[in-house]
Formats: structure tokens, sequence, C-alpha cells
């Protein structure tokens, strides 16, 4: 496929410093100043303590309490009235199943549905965790904003009389009831492709850490070597770095090599170029590397001894090194011996059971660049990973070029299919879901006049929606679960936005982290509850339609 050159969208300086705060962590407060009348907890600014109706969304079918081996929390993880609990009590009201792109009214932040039909080899385990406090928060937060939330659509792929006996998100939830219930003896891991959404992590670090609250913690899974851009945290990133020059998959003209799944690489800009990361326990490691011409070894080693070097052959290959590392080894270093050296990625994660999160997102991005990903790199390295969900966050980037003019609605269905496509066939495994983009608002929006919703975002999001579908993932309606027309209003009144009205902020972007993972998490309780029906469209009539040929101009 051929790739058009997509801007950066970094063009513009006086972008920069709000864009640090939404891009990557760290830049801007975890707790911005808001105009939300909202009160304060001990030591933090966040919402208040959780109200009766925004309790996390409950399972359909109320079980007894879980045994505590199978619980994946401890007693301490637990607020006072939660121990021993299993869930949650149901909201008083339930969301209806979506559709396309209609905005609910508001209510609680809840995913529940009514359990009617059961597939069969279902675990009886299934409850839903304990709410954390961070989500009890998150939920009163999300009703003061009038974001309802919303439940995830899960087809079924195979239909039988009694129900259903194989959804999109099957592989998922068998994976998490095999956590539950201790059968599991390796990581479950999620990988999470998208746009600077997610880019920042913190959108997917709320994920993240309610299933690992519920299910247990495996670790940090795929790292890259520095940051991908001179500013923002280090929670995905070596701890310290010097010397590498980022390229991602979102710059304007594509860069000389092609991309693994982190859709970024490192290329050493100097001899003794380093990411050295902190050690956590793991008892082993994999480092991503592009082999080019004259780029020399890169040594891998733990508090100064040497556990591997790479032997280059100069043929351009996406390569991968891994090494055991020594029990009670407090840090890893990753060091270029000469100038041109490429990393794409370090791998560190447990051998225990429990819930690994791969961020792959990356600025800019949409369906249609990550064309960029290499093929052989995209099947090693999913088939490395062995992820039991795919879950993919866009829509954004591509609402904004279609508002541009520099796209066309059958280049979105087209492009965003054929990624589904190509992740799939690398992870056939793996559970599928597609996240739709959030509320979004026309470009060239004067000070002080009222926010016009931006032209096209619906029909991204139904055209996301039915090649979803059609491609045999689940669909996770975003702009609905925030409530809809208006609802990046209401999060630029409270606060949660920055002044560009494109990136969220502070508990806004957990707020829909939170919205995202009530839903899978609802979904997985009730599953085979209400089964999606199946639309009458093949793929090939999802994805028809010629590219328009049309360049598009990324997003920040």
């Amino acid at each position: 496929m051929k790739v058009p050159d997509v801007s950066r969208g970094l063009r513009r300086a006086g972008l920069l410093a709000v864009l640090a705060g939404a891009l990557l962590p760290g830049c801007g407060s975890r707790t911005p100043p808001h105009r939300f009348p909202l009160t304060t907890t001990r030591g933090t600014d966040s919402a208040p303590p959780p109200e009766a109706s925004a309790a996390r969304p409950a399972s359909a079918e109320a079980t007894s309490a879980r045994p505590a081996a199978q619980d994946g929390m401890t007693s301490a993880q637990r607020s006072p009235d939660e121990a021993g609990a299993s869930a949650r009590p149901a909201p008083p009201e339930a969301a209806r199943e979506p559709t396309a792109v209609d905005a609910p009214s508001g209510g609680p932040a809840s995913a529940s549905v009514p359990a009617t039909a059961r597939s069969t080899g279902r675990s009886a385990f299934r409850a839903l965790p304990p709410t954390t406090e961070r989500a009890g928060h998150l939920h009163a937060l999300a009703t003061r904003l009038r974001a309802p939330g919303g439940a995830v659509e899960d087809p079924c792929l195979e239909p039988r009389d009694t129900g259903c006996a194989r959804s999109a998100l099957t592989p998922f939830f068998s994976a998490l009831d095999g956590l539950l219930e201790g059968t599991a003896k390796t990581p479950t891991v999620v990988a999470a492709f998208g746009n600077s959404l997610i880019a920042g992590d913190r959108i997917v670090d709320v994920v993240r850490d309610e299933l690992a609250a519920g299910f247990g913690n495996a670790g940090r899974g795929a790292l890259l070597v520095d940051r991908m851009a001179p500013y923002g945290g280090r929670s995905r990133t070596a701890a310290v770095s010097n010397g590498w020059e980022p390229r991602t998959l979102g710059e304007l003209h594509a860069p000389p090599h092609p991309f693994g799944i982190t859709g970024v690489y490192h290329v050493a800009t100097e001899g003794r170029a380093r990411g050295r990361f902190k050690l956590e326990g793991e008892p082993r490691g994999t480092l991503w590397w592009k082999d080019v011409k004259g780029a020399g070894r890169l040594v891998v080693s733990v508090d100064g001894s040497v556990l591997a070097r790479t032997e280059p052959r100069g043929d351009g290959a996406s390569r991968t090194t891994s090494f055991d590392l020594p029990a009670g080894a407090k840090w890893l270093d990753v060091t270029a011996e000469g100038k041109g050296a490429i990393v794409q990625g370090v791998v560190l994660q447990k051998d225990a059971p429990g819930i690994v999160l791969d961020m792959l997102g990356v600025p800019s991005a949409d369906a249609t660049l990550y064309a960029r990903l290499e093929e052989d790199a995209l099947k090693a390295q999913l088939q490395q990973r062995d992820p039991k969900l795919l879950l993919f966050f866009l829509g954004g980037n591509e609402s904004k070029r279609l508002e541009w003019k520099r796209t066309d609605l059958p280049t979105v269905r087209q492009d965003l299919a054929a990624l589904l496509r190509r992740a799939r066939a690398a992870a056939p495994g793996s559970a599928c879901m597609v996240v739709g983009p959030m509320d979004a608002v026309q470009d060239g929006h004067a000070e002080g006049k009222p926010l016009r919703q931006r032209p096209f975002l619906e029909a991204a999001i139904q055209a996301e929606r039915e090649v979803a579908l059609a491609e045999g993932c689940g669909f996770f309606n975003l702009y609905t679960a925030m409530g809809g027309a208006g609802s990046l209003a209401r999060f630029h009144q409270a606060g949660f936005m920055h002044e560009d009205l494109v990136h969220p902020r502070g508990q806004g972007l957990d707020l829909l982290g939170q919205l995202v993972s009530d839903a899978l998490l609802a979904g997985w309780a009730n599953e085979g509850a209400v089964p999606a029906p199946a639309l009458t469209s093949s793929r090939e009539d999802a994805s028809a339609g010629s590219g328009s040929g049309q360049t598009a101009e990324a997003v920040p």
C-alpha cells in the first residue's frame, strides 16, 4: 500500500508546551487546576467519593465471594466495606445497547446489561472486582460530567442453538477466566495501538491498573529505549537515556526504515548511546533491533556485566535478541557501540500470570500510517507477545483529515480493515476491539463563540464501527460513553482539555480510560447476555472503495 505523506502536526511551535502534557506524562500536572466544583480528598484534588449511582457497573449475575486464591487482590487492596465482596450492586439504570453514534442522556457510568443467555463453558467465578478508590472518584466525576458510559459491542462469530459459542472478545475473556481461576501460567498481554490519545500512556495506564487490580500485574511489557520526544515522563521508557534520535510512523515523510509494532525506533547519534532500565525482578528480557548496514553492535549488560551482543549482518531485517536476567539484578543497559544502531524496543515482564498492557500508540497515527509497519516485524513481534486482546484507539485523526478533505470515507474504511486483518493474521489467537474517537469540535473556533462539532466525526465513528464488526472485532463507542455531542465542551469547562481543544488532560484522560476499562470488565462479566446481531455486510462490503489519492495532514 502506498502511504500518503502525513505531517506530524508539530510545526506550530505554540503547541509544543501544550502537547508536552497531552502526549507524554510527566510534563503537565496530573491534577490540573479546573473550574468545575469538585470536592478534594486527602492530598489530592481528585473528584469527590463515588455516589451510590456511580459505582462500577456490576455483573448481571451476582455470585458469592470468590476464593481468595482466585481473587487476584489482597484484602489490603480493598476498602473496608469491600473486603470479601465479589462485586458492587448493580446501578439503578443499566445502559442500553449502544447504537452507532447516538448520544445517550446523562446517567451513571455504567455498562451493565441484563443476563438472559449465557455461553456454555463460562467461568463460574465471573464477578466484577471491587471498585478501586480511583475508579470510585472517576465514577463520581463521570456523573458530574454527564458521561454515562456504555457497553462493548461484542459480535457473535460462532452462533449455536443455545447461544454463542465464540464472540469477538472470547479469547480475552477466557484468558481473564484463567487468571481468575488460577489455571493461567503466563501473563495475559493486551496490545494497544493508537494515536496521541493514548501515546502519553495515561488512558491505558488506567485500563492497565483496573485490569491488574482484579487479575494481577505481570509487569511492564514493551518499552522504548528513550522517549518519543525531548519531553514527557519515563514510565514506559528507559529510566535514563542519552544519544538517541526518535523516528515515528507519524512523520511527514516516511522515515528511511519501516517500523516494528511499537511504531517507533531510536537511532544512535553517537557511539556509546545508552538506555538504562530499572529492573523489577523480571527473569528475562528481549531486545528488538533493526539490522542496518554499518551500524555496529548493540550490547546488553546488567550491573556492568555483559549478557549479550548483537551480531549485525547489515541486511535491514528486524531482529530479536533474548537474554536471561540474573536474580537480584538492578539495572539493565542497552548500549550502541557506534552511530547508526537502531533499537525498536525492549520487552521486560514477569513469568507470573497477570495483566501486561503494551502501549503502542504514536502521535499523529491513523490506520493509514500503520501501513508503515514492516510485515515481518509485525508478525514476529506480535507472535512473541502473543496478545489476548488487540486494542485500536483510532478515529480522531481520521475525522480531522476528513474535515480537511485530505482523505475520504472509503479510504478510512479500507485502511482500517487492512490494519485489522494484518494484526489479526499475525496474532490469530487474539481478540480484537476498536475504540472509536472521543467528541471533537471543528477547527477555527473563535474565542467566546459556541463550539461546533467536527463535521464527519459521526460518519467516521459509524465507518469504524461497521468495519470493526464486519472484521470480527468488538467496538466501543467512546463518543457516546463520554456523553455524545457537547461532551467535549463539558470537559473543557471542567478544565480537563488543553487549549487546543483536541487533547484531554489530567483526570479527563483518566476518565476516558475508566470508561474503557469499565466496559471491558462489564463485557467480560456479562458475556453472552445480549449477543450483538450479525451485520449483513461482508468484509469486502465494509472495506469497499478505493483511496482518493489525497494526502492527509497529521493532527498533533
